[in-house]
């Protein structure tokens, strides 16, 4: 049993990520699957029984736990879904996150489970499945918050660093808001920016509300708090899985199953040992659609 570690395309990172990329971490006994290579096509996943899939590592959306399995809420929602599909078992293949979607193009892996924004630069190379969760934004500070840094244009204000998940949204938005990009920092993995917050390497952090209360309450001696939840357009942030474009037969049984999964109240049994709740299920009328082409 394996969990492949792939090649980070981070912007801050190229140089060291060209070094891990060929490299590949063996991980005995983490339930990722079986020693039979795993399937990159849902052909052949159905025909086998186990799959492939694509996480960033990034808590509480898809991690590996402290006992080596693959966990999060995408892994746990995914296998619901793919249990109904007749496949019992999945590999993960641990990536940075702005390289999930070349990894999926490549084929390394079948689809991605890491709870990805759907947005239409996305969709430019990517298939996304209909929106699963919805959520809002926050910033890690330290307690207190000194600086008072509750929206990206107090960063400018205050002329603070602050960092950022590579390829997260955050990054457009604070370029959208007029942060210079100097103050803003890309990071390649979550334990990176929870580390440079904590030493005082960084300001503070912008991320998904959801995944900086997570951070707080499982780092409790870290120091950091929360700041207050906000939307940065007109409407909320959706997150999903996604595939390549052209696997619709995959696509629309794995939508058909999760729609399954909302409908019978089951998805949000999964998801709230994740502390998601009923406030972060999107609006079943969405469509992945309507924000690809926002």
């Amino acid at each position: 049993m394996k969990i492949e570690i792939g090649g980070a395309r981070g912007r801050l990172r190229r140089a060291m990520a060209a070094a891990a990329a060929a490299a590949l971490l063996v991980v005995s006994g983490c339930g990722l699957g079986g020693d039979d290579a795993a399937a990159v096509t849902y052909e052949d996943a159905k025909s086998s029984g186990k799959i492939k899939v694509g996480f960033a590592n990034e808590a509480p959306w898809a991690f590996l736990g402290a006992d080596g399995q693959l966990t999060g809420y995408a892994p746990t929602v995914a296998r619901a879904v793919l249990k109904r599909l007749g496949i019992n078992e999945i590999e993960g293949v641990v990536t940075d996150f702005d390289g999930l979607i070349d990894g999926v193009r490549a084929k390394n892996y079948a689809f991605v489970a890491a709870g990805m924004f759907i947005n239409p630069k996305r969709c430019e190379s990517s298939a996304f499945a209909v929106p699963d969760y919805q959520v809002g934004s926050a910033f890690l500070v330290p307690e207190g918050n000194p600086r008072k840094i509750t929206r990206f244009e107090d960063i400018t204000r205050e002329n603070v660093r602050i960092a950022t998940l590579g390829g997260a949204v955050e990054n457009g938005y604070a370029q959208s808001s007029g942060v210079p990009s100097q103050l803003v920092e890309p990071m390649a993995k979550q334990d990176d920016i929870l580390r440079a917050v904590r030493n005082k390497d960084v300001y503070g952090a912008a991320m998904l509300d959801v995944t900086a209360a997570w951070l707080v309450k499982n780092n409790p001696d870290a120091g950091l708090e929360v700041g207050p939840s906000f939307r940065f357009g007109s409407r909320p942030d959706v997150g999903t899985f996604n595939f390549r474009i052209g696997d619709d037969t995959f696509r629309e049984d794995f939508n058909r199953e999760l729609r399954a999964l909302h409908e019978s109240g089951e998805w949000l049994k999964l998801v709230e040992p994740f502390g998601l709740t009923k406030a972060n299920e999107a609006d079943p009328a969405a469509t992945a659609e309507q924000y690809c082409t926002a």
